[in-house]
């Protein structure tokens, strides 16, 4: 590679500036994830054996809060604060026809 062809050394650190840039809020969407997966994973765990469903330890510990499907990671979002009043939001009804 000629010397003319290389990317100057301010071109680099730049580049280097905006990966880092970029891991670093990759990181921090992540740890969001699974910080509120796993709220509703360890809620819906206490819920079940109340609805009478026997989730037990061997299946508990199959669980991972690093799921991120229902996540859309793409687009732009506006963040508000919500009044919830320190309570999750209610679960899903399952339709019993499905």
């Amino acid at each position: 590679m000629d010397s003319a062809d290389r990317p100057s050394p301010s071109a680099i650190a730049t580049a280097a500036a905006t990966i880092r840039s970029t891991l670093g809020a990759l990181g921090l969407a992540l740890n969001a994830v699974v910080w509120w997966n796993s709220l509703y994973l360890d809620a819906a765990v206490k819920q079940l054996p109340a609805q009478g469903f026997p989730a037990t330890e061997e299946m508990c510990a199959r669980l991972s809060p690093i799921a991120y499907d229902h996540i859309n990671f793409l687009g732009r979002y506006a963040f508000t604060r919500a009044e919830v009043g320190g309570a999750l939001r209610p679960f899903h009804q399952a339709d019993p026809g499905a």
